[in-house]
């Protein structure tokens, strides 16, 4: 499969001793279940009320 996008440390932690926290797998299990836990949150911002907010705050 298409390999380009795949995302390598190596270079920053070589470089200046950065290493992730998380691996990808258990990154995107803790960011789906954030979501799954967040619902109210995800329908703030996916039913018009956050850009309305925005748009009133920053507009």
């Amino acid at each position: 499969h298409d390999r380009r996008y795949a995302i390598d440390a190596r270079k920053i932690e070589r470089e200046v001793g950065w290493k992730p926290q998380e691996t990808f797998e258990t990154g995107i299990r803790k960011t789906v279940q954030w979501y799954l836990s967040h619902q109210d949150w995800v329908e703030g911002v996916t039913s018009g009320n956050y850009r309305q907010w925005v748009g009133k705050h920053y507009g």
